[in-house]
């Protein structure tokens, strides 16, 4: 009964933390800036996430060449930057992590 609990409380927040920005701002038109600002943020989110995995995989920061997600990583960018496409970036990505781990 308290894992229920939890899982209700849980979408409780979630779903409030989501409708309320939504509710406020419905009517309102925000300056440029702060609209680049909004667009910028899944990026910082996504980066945040990303760096620490691709980094420090065992907990300790490790550029080395034996570190493969990092050697994964630097191609995978130059695909997203060149391609602009989700799509092509992870399918390199995985491609090549997959390759790596075959061959490497």
């Amino acid at each position: 009964m308290r894992l229920l609990a939890a899982f209700v409380a849980m979408g409780a927040v979630t779903y409030v933390s989501r409708l309320l920005p939504l509710l406020i701002l419905a009517h309102r038109t925000l300056p440029p800036r702060v609209l680049r600002f909004l667009e910028a943020v899944p990026v910082a989110v996504l980066a945040a996430f990303v760096a620490p995995l691709v980094l420090a995989p065992q907990g300790v920061l490790d550029i080395s060449l034996a570190n493969q997600g990092l050697l994964v990583t630097l191609p995978t960018v130059v695909v997203a930057a060149r391609t602009r496409s989700l799509i092509a970036t992870v399918a390199a990505g995985t491609l090549l992590m997959m390759a790596l781990r075959a061959f490497g």
